[in-house]
């Protein structure tokens, strides 16, 4: 047997992690058949607590709770009852700086420098090392994100830190291991300040949080005797001009690489509450890749324009040799070419431009590190390198990749594909909705929607757990939830449907697939906060009137409209209102407390939503699919009758517009599985496998590398939709994918965390094969069937820990635990 070493909470940081009682985690990648684990034995230093549980995620820490620095070593081993297994591999955690009296540095920034439109600010010292110290600490954030150096090195592989949260509630601070920096004597800090998320355009409006850039900094040198030392930013530091002319996320960043004088400035401590500071839940954001120039190709207007092949996050990194003195280089960014140019108008007002004013040199590499573009292709202007010498260098949120999906349709795979790289470049330290143009805003219905299949692909605990811990500071007294979060849009009571819902939705996914309990814990009082606040607004047990996103982006709403969907916004409203009612009972429920008000509100507004918009033919109310996947899905429909009809109603509706998608943000994540789980997958199949526009698949046939905001981004002419809102890179339509990992290759969670395992693959004659893997808190799960010379082989790998329920096609249900199974049965699609 094989036990992993222990992983703390979810496992980054390890370094500076924030809770003085991490819970704890294991997997048994090896075992034999039938071996279960009744407890499990806990070693830190000297102490040894042993417990009789079968439980291994996210179990309670069983010793003292960590001190602010505690540096704690951990070993497991397991028992079946029998014997016990051999020790894991040692794993170690650090504790953050736990208390706001930890905190000795102070808040400061330049006195008249890095002012709004001027140069970014860099900010030093210096400080006497009396030894080399055995170990450093860096603990570091800012108003705005920054670069810190060290002795000249550059601190960590962090871009864009700390990211973006809800400054006036929640500031994240990041802690590095600095100790290989420090030499004894005299040493060297420096940390460049950009405007970040903190100032500067964001959303419809300038210098959001404040006018000031600013630093908070703690260096603590321990030495062999023991004693610590302290260094944190104070009146002593200074401040000088970097050669970053201006930064901007949206506008881009320019540079100015020539000798010229540079200003020096003292700063000053500004106010500053140590109680906002707040460490990562979640890895930072990273360079995740680089990819090679595709093409050079030379537009209308003579500039070289490089393609990379794919539609992505970051920036260019240009490699110049025989430079000049004075000499400019421009790059501008795009996601797509129109008439052969670049097709910038999709990014509004975003100028999404580089700019690099050159000294003469033999050679010299060009890239940014205080912004970042959302793009597919690059025009460079004042020189031309060589294709070999331009690359894109992607960025996003390091999250630990999870699960993959495979089928023998080729179209189909790169679909998915451009979903996963849609969730990369909209996973940067927020969800965002886009990352091109002069917006790119944590959209709360987008996530909503995203969700479950986010958390196949990537291990995102972390992430939406300090994303949520946001909404829920910006959440408003009367429970109204904001159209974005951060929310720097200000709205006085916004309440939306499916966009305020994230409230209850997101925290039941994350419980739903990583088995945590504390998220549910954490975001209670939020989740009720959002349901007491819809409930209040109803009248005859129906959520109407009212502000409303309803379906977004419906296909047949015009470009200038995305409103105008075919669903009733009511209908809409209400449903979602039954739906969050039913998620907070359970997770009341799951917490062990009493959620029958909120069961019982559930059950009224299902009542109301039949009493007012089913026909006694179970016609609902605008007779459009997206309401017919709400009622299907929902359990909206009181009888099995009108059940049947509705879903006859929904079939006949999609074969009459030809298996084309007629549905928005709200209809697509559940019109497949509305189909598939009543008895018409065969349908579900038409819809995913159509190519005609509207459909998952016409983007793909037009060449998209990633999912599009609007169906049509991109007409069947090859020219860019007259829609102000035309993104080529959101995740929000791409949740089908969760149904392509459930249903077509079968891999669903069957109780919180994938203790057990669902497999029921719905297989089709278009596919020959499918398969899906994932990463489960217990370990790999695997699924993947094949059609072959009239037989149905169907393979699954469960992890140690967990079961299966395992449902081939045609074939006898089985229960198998842990280990790989396999079945043959009469092909269902001969």
């Amino acid at each position: 047997m094989i036990v992993t070493p222990v992983r703390f909470e979810h496992g980054e940081p390890v370094l500076g992690i924030g809770v003085a009682r991490p819970r704890l985690s294991w997997q048994v990648t090896e075992a034999e058949p039938g071996w279960a684990q009744s407890g499990y034995e806990l070693e830190y230093g000297d102490t040894r607590v042993r417990v009789d549980s079968a439980e291994q995620i996210l179990v309670d820490w069983p010793f003292a709770p960590l001190d602010s620095r505690e540096r704690a070593t951990i070993r497991v081993r397991l028992t079946d009852g029998k014997s016990w297994s051999g020790w894991s591999e040692p794993s170690t955690v650090e504790a953050g700086l736990l208390s706001p009296r930890d905190w000795r540095a102070r808040l400061i920034s330049p006195r008249t420098l890095g002012g709004i439109g001027d140069r970014a600010p860099i900010l030093h010292a210096s400080f006497p090392a009396r030894e080399r110290p055995v170990s450093a600490r860096l603990y570091v954030t800012a108003h705005g994100c920054y670069t810190a150096w060290l002795s000249g090195e550059r601190v960590g592989d962090a871009v864009l830190a700390p990211g973006w949260t809800s400054y006036p509630n929640r500031l994240r601070y990041q802690t590095y291991e600095v100790t290989e920096l420090i030499r004894p004597g005299e040493n060297r800090i420096e940390v460049l300040l950009g405007n970040g998320w903190y100032r500067g355009r964001l959303g419809w409006s300038n210098a959001y949080y404040g006018d000031r850039l600013a630093l908070l900094a703690q260096l603590e040198l321990r030495y062999p005797d023991g004693s610590l030392e302290v260094f944190g930013t104070d009146t002593h530091w200074s401040a000088r001009e970097s050669t970053v002319l201006a930064d901007d996320l949206y506008d881009g960043q320019t540079t100015d690489l020539r000798a010229v004088p540079s200003t020096s400035d003292g700063v000053e401590q500004l106010d500053f509450a140590p109680e906002r500071l707040t460490a990562p839940q979640g890895p930072p954001v990273r360079v995740t890749e680089t990819l090679a120039t595709r093409e050079v190709l030379r537009s209308p207007s003579g500039r070289p324009i490089y393609d990379f092949g794919q539609n992505l996050v970051g920036w260019v990194r240009i490699r110049l040799r025989g430079t000049r003195s004075g000499q400019r280089v421009t790059v501008r960014h795009a996601e797509v070419l129109e008439n052969g140019e670049l097709g910038v108008r999709p990014l509004r007002s975003a100028r999404a431009t580089d700019t690099y004013l050159l000294d003469e040199a033999a050679e010299v590499l060009l890239e940014p590190s205080l912004t970042f573009h959302g793009f597919r292709y690059a025009e460079i202007d004042g020189a031309t390198p060589e294709r070999a010498d331009v690359e894109a260098v992607v960025v996003g949120t390091d999250l630990r990749r999870t699960g993959w999906f495979h089928s023998s349709d080729a179209e189909l795979d790169r679909f998915h594909e451009n979903v996963v790289w849609g969730m990369r470049g909209n996973f940067l330290d927020v969800p965002t909705d886009c990352p091109q143009r002069d917006e790119r805003l944590g959209w709360t219905g987008d996530i909503q929607a995203f969700a479950p299949a986010a958390c196949f692909l990537y291990d995102t605990a972390g992430f939406l757990a300090s994303w949520l811990a946001d909404l829920a500071a910006e959440q408003h007294p009367d429970g109204s939830v904001p159209y974005v979060i951060p929310d720097v849009l200000g709205d006085a009571h916004p309440s939306a449907a499916a966009w305020g819902d994230a409230a209850t939705v997101v925290p039941w996914v994350l419980y739903r697939r990583y088995g945590d309990t504390g998220i549910l814990e954490r975001q209670l009082d939020s989740m009720r906060a959002w349901v007491d606040r819809i409930a209040s607004l109803t009248t005859e047990g129906i959520w109407a009137g009212g502000f409303q996103f309803g379906d977004w982006l419906d296909p047949d709403a015009p470009p200038h409209d995305p409103f105008a969907a075919k669903v009733d916004a009511d209908v809409v409203a209400t449903a979602y209102l039954a739906r969050s009612a039913e998620l907070l009972a359970a997770a009341h429920e799951v917490l062990g407390r009493d959620g029958a008000p909120y069961a019982r509100l559930a059950a009224r507004t299902r009542a109301a939503f039949a009493e007012h918009f089913l026909d006694t033919d179970a016609r609902v109310h605008s007779d459009a699919p997206t309401g017919y996947a709400l009622a299907l899905e929902w359990d909206l429909l009181p009888s099995a009758e009108l059940r049947a009809r509705a879903v006859q109603r929904l079939v006949d509706l999609v074969c009459a517009n030809g298996f084309r998608i007629s549905t928005g943000f709200v209809g697509t994540p559940l019109i497949a599985d509305a189909l598939a789980a009543n008895d018409h997958p065969d349908i579900a199949y038409r819809l995913l496998f159509e190519r005609s526009c509207p459909s998952w698949l016409y983007p793909v046939t037009m060449g998209a590398t990633t999912v599009w905001e609007r169906w049509d981004s991109l007409l069947p002419d090859g020219s860019i939709n007259p829609g102000e809102m035309t993104s080529f890179n959101h995740y929000a339509l791409g949740a089908i994918a969760d149904w392509m990992h459930r249903t077509v290759a079968g891999l669903a969670p069957a109780e919180p965390g994938y203790r057990r395992i669902l497999v029921r693959p719905v297989p089709c004659a278009r596919l020959t094969e499918a398969a899906a893997r994932h990463e489960t808190p217990y370990g790999t799960a695997a699924v993947s069937w094949r059609r072959d010379a009239g037989r149905f082989e169907l393979e699954v790998r469960v992890p140690v820990g967990a079961t299966a329920n395992v449902h081939p096609p045609g074939g006898e249900p089985a229960e198998v635990g842990h280990g790989t199974h396999h079945w043959s049965v009469p092909d269902p699609c001969p």
